[in-house]
């Protein structure tokens, strides 16, 4: 911050900014080194007026000779060449030095976000996150490069020229500094103002980007709906919204300019109309009067600079603290393994007295059970039992109570995180895409993965039929989340991801929703093979998907109701045998 800006400003400037340090320090050589180049800008910038000086008062004077001219030229040439050479290394370095830095914020900003939980994201909207990640680090980044350099430029450029004017003519210096108080007042009432309205500005920007976020990404329902004019109307208005917070900030940016401009106009009055007397008069020689006006010009940007310095700096600062406030979001789910934690995991899983809340919800109470290594269980029950929490439990996507899930007989927190994701297999109900090849797609997670491999746990899934039919095979692109998939070729798609990574635990989510019965059952039969050598979590509304599983268990609120093999299941005619019945009076209408 300049000299202008008041005590309590520039505290709270500090505070706002001390996050930067850390990144400061990490390029401080190159800092130190770009200021060094800023000093010996400024110092050969101030070097000219008296070259000038001594020509002027030699020709006044009347014996210059033709010599002398030519050297004072020729120093003139020199200092300007050499004031252009130092100038580019300053910007060169401090430039650069600002996006080395934006570079480093970006990335620790992504990863930060890489590390949070499910819970997070429920929390955050997409396009505020997007606009953190973006804008407010382009606006952090202004106050490294060009903020940065423009008030190390006063700071130093400032005194300097102070005392050189002091020393042609200290009355009309001190007639000079003037305006300096009511440059701080101005700055101390329109800064503050300043720094409001940026972080109404960028949180109205926020707002805007996750309406744009949410209707592109859900536009086919929004057409299929018919929602395109309310939508449009809604933008609009939000739309406004922004341009209002704009414009409000704005009218105090624009008016650090004129006053700044109204408060130099009369002291350079002030100085032509002075100083000039003082030169008719005798008492101020021409080359002097010249260098005076020429140190008040070069004094006229730091000053016409301190507004908009003010600006960026005040933009940084709340830029800054909104990135701050997810910076220091702590992720729910850390790493809590010891150093000698297993490498390798069986894939025995057990829920112990589990009782599971979220958001003070309870969606699971009390559940007791045991998944052999190797074995099969499948998961049934209404919609809303909590049968896909149980399974969020297992990789930690959620934090369960302590001790109440163990893999391998030990807490799931007692396994590295690393370890225990890589060894599980996971195909969600709402399968993701990203917008590139099938082959990325299908080797998430298992880029060293072989063209056979990739190809096999296509077939398992059911897949490579279809793929062959694409006119670039594998290498396909599926578009915007898997935009040009059907949602069973999506869903199988994620199967071939999953069974490609060979986990020791592999969960299916209702993993067979958007694919018919004949198609099932043909996947199944593939998998019977792959899921005999691994701790299977089957989940599914379709009795057909799950009865050939050594345990399945019935989730109604939350709780186990009924236990047992399908047969068992069949005998005891509850929630399970309901389901049997009714889903074979659906085939059997179907076949009619």
């Amino acid at each position: 911050m300049t000299d202008s800006a008041t005590p309590s400003q520039r505290r709270r400037l500090w505070r706002q900014l001390r996050p930067l340090l850390p990144y400061l320090r990490r390029y401080r050589r190159q800092i130190w080194t770009g200021l060094l180049f800023l000093v010996l800008t400024n110092l050969a910038s101030v070097v000219s007026p008296m070259i000038i000086r001594a020509a002027i008062n030699s020709i006044e004077s009347g014996t210059p000779t033709r010599q002398a001219l030519l050297t004072y030229a020729g120093l003139l040439l020199l200092v300007a060449a050499v004031t252009g050479l130092f100038r580019f290394w300053q910007r060169w370095i401090l430039i650069g030095v600002s996006r080395d830095i934006e570079y480093d914020i970006r990335n620790d900003l992504f990863q930060h976000l890489e590390r949070q939980s499910a819970r997070f994201y429920s929390s955050w909207r997409i396009g505020d996150l997007m606009t953190r990640a973006t804008s407010d680090i382009q606006h952090v980044r202004m106050v490294l490069g060009p903020g940065l350099m423009y008030t190390a430029t006063s700071l130093f450029l400032f005194p300097i020229i102070i005392a050189l004017m002091l020393y042609l003519d200290w009355r009309l210096t001190l007639i000079v500094l003037l305006p300096v108080p009511l440059v701080s007042v101005a700055m101390r009432h329109l800064g503050k103002r300043i720094h409001d309205f940026s972080e109404r500005v960028q949180a109205s920007f926020s707002t805007l980007t996750a309406k744009v976020q949410e209707n592109l990404a859900g536009a086919r329902l929004l057409r299929a709906f018919v929602q395109e004019a309310a939508e449009e109307k809604d933008f609009d208005r939000l739309n406004r919204a922004y341009v209002g917070e704009n414009e409000r900030r704005i009218r105090f940016q624009a008016m650090l300019w004129p006053t700044m401009g109204l408060l130099l106009g009369v002291t350079f009055l002030l100085v032509f109309w002075l100083g000039g007397r003082a030169v008719l008069a005798g008492r101020f020689d021409i080359g002097s009067f010249y260098a005076f006006s020429h140190y008040l010009g070069l004094l006229l940007w730091p000053m016409i600079a301190l507004g908009w310095v003010v600006n960026i700096f005040e933009r940084g600062a709340a830029s800054l603290n909104r990135i701050q406030r997810l910076l220091t979001t702590p992720p729910d789910i850390v790493d809590r393994a010891a150093p000698d934690a297993p490498t390798e995991i069986r894939g025995e899983i057990e829920f112990r007295n589990l009782t599971f809340c979220y958001d003070g919800v309870p969606v699971l109470a009390d559940v007791n059970l045991h998944v052999p290594a190797g074995s099969t269980l499948a998961i049934v029950g209404p919609t809303g039992s909590g049968k896909s929490s149980l399974t969020h439990l297992i990789g930690r996507l959620y934090e369960a109570p302590e001790g109440t899930v163990l893999i391998d007989r030990r807490p799931v927190t007692a396994h590295r995180l690393d370890v225990l994701r890589r060894a599980i297999g996971y195909v969600p109900q709402e399968t993701f895409l990203f917008s590139d090849t099938l082959r990325e797609n299908i080797a998430l997670g298992a880029s060293e993965a072989s063209e056979a491999e990739i190809r096999r746990a296509s077939e398992i899934a059911g897949l490579s039929d279809d793929i062959e039919t694409f006119p670039r095979n594998y290498e396909t692109l599926v578009g915007e989340r898997g935009l040009t998939l059907s949602g069973g070729q999506k869903q199988r798609t994620a199967l071939a991801r999953a069974l490609l990574r060979n986990p020791r635990i592999l969960i299916l989510d209702d993993a067979f929703s958007s694919v018919d019965t004949y198609t099932e059952e043909k996947i199944l039969r593939q998998l019977a093979a792959v899921m005999r050598e691994r701790t299977t979590l089957l989940i599914s509304h379709r009795v057909s998907t799950v009865k050939n599983a050594d345990q399945i268990v019935v989730l109604e609120q939350g709780r186990i109701v009924e236990r047992g093999t399908h047969a068992q299941l069949l005998a005891r005619g509850g929630y399970y045998s309901e389901l049997h019945q009714k889903q074979l009076l659906e085939e059997e209408l179907e076949r009619a």
